[in-house]
C-alpha cells in the first residue's frame, strides 16, 4: 500500500563525519533544519568556528516535495564539492537537512575526481552517523471560539487525537492544534459544524 505523501525522512539531530585524503582533511556537518534563516544562522556559526578552514562548501534540501534545495561549492572546481554533497542527500532520500563539508588543504591537489569522491564521502559519513527518522507533516490551525463551544471542540479533539500546541482561555478562547496531513480535510470538516467557530491556517510544518 503507497504511504501517505505527508510522510519524509530526516535525520533527528545533527551529526558529523569525517574523510581524510592526502593530507586534506573534509570535516562534514549534517543539520537537520526547516527553514533558510536556520541554514543561514548554522552556516555563519561554522565559519566563525572554523574560520581558518580554505573551503565551506554545502547542499540542502528543504520540503515534503523536495523542491527547495542548494548546492555550493565555495571556490572548489565547479560541481566537486556541492553536487557530491547534495548527491547523497539525495540518494538516502532526505529533505530538511543541511550538510556543510569544511576542508582544510593539506598542501596536495586532489584533483576533480579525487575532490568528488572526498565531497560525496565526508557527506556520507555524516548521515552513516545520524539517526534517520520519518517525520509527519502537519498544518497548524488557531482555533478562536467561546466558552459555550469548549465542550464540543474538546471532544472533537479527543476523538481524532489531536496535538494541542497552545490554548488561550482569557477573553475568548484560543486553541492552536497541529493536524496530521492526510486528515485536515476529515478533521476540519468535523469542526465546520461547530457554531461560532473561527478556525484559521498558520503553516505548515
Amino acid at each position: 500500500m503507497a504511504e501517505f505523501v505527508d510522510e519524509y525522512l530526516t535525520i533527528s539531530k545533527p551529526s558529523e563525519g569525517l574523510f581524510k585524503d592526502r593530507g586534506s582533511k573534509f570535516l562534514a556537518f549534517a543539520h537537520p533544519v526547516s527553514t533558510e534563516d536556520e541554514i543561514k544562522a548554522i552556516q555563519d556559526q561554522l565559519r566563525s568556528d572554523y574560520h581558518d578552514a580554505r573551503h565551506h562548501c554545502y547542499a540542502y534540501m528543504l520540503g515534503k516535495d523536495k523542491n527547495v534545495f542548494r548546492a555550493n561549492d565555495d571556490g572548489e572546481p565547479s560541481s566537486t564539492a556541492g553536487k557530491p554533497i547534495l548527491g547523497q542527500i539525495r540518494s538516502h532520500d532526505l529533505t530538511n537537512i543541511l550538510i556543510v563539508v569544511i576542508r582544510y588543504f593539506g598542501g596536495t591537489k586532489l584533483g576533480v575526481s579525487g575532490l568528488i569522491n572526498a565531497y560525496k564521502t565526508a557527506a556520507e559519513e555524516a548521515i552513516k552517523n545520524a539517526k534517520i527518522i520519518k517525520k509527519t507533516l502537519h498544518d497548524i490551525y488557531e482555533l478562536q471560539f467561546e466558552y459555550p463551544e469548549m465542550n464540543e471542540i474538546m471532544r472533537i479533539m479527543k476523538e481524532e487525537q489531536i496535538e494541542q500546541i497552545d490554548q488561550n482561555f482569557e477573553l475568548s478562547c484560543t486553541i492552536t492544534l497541529a493536524l496530521r496531513k492526510a486528515d485536515v480535510d476529515k478533521v476540519l470538516s468535523k469542526f465546520d459544524r461547530v457554531e461560532n467557530l473561527k478556525i484559521e491556517y498558520i503553516e505548515t510544518r
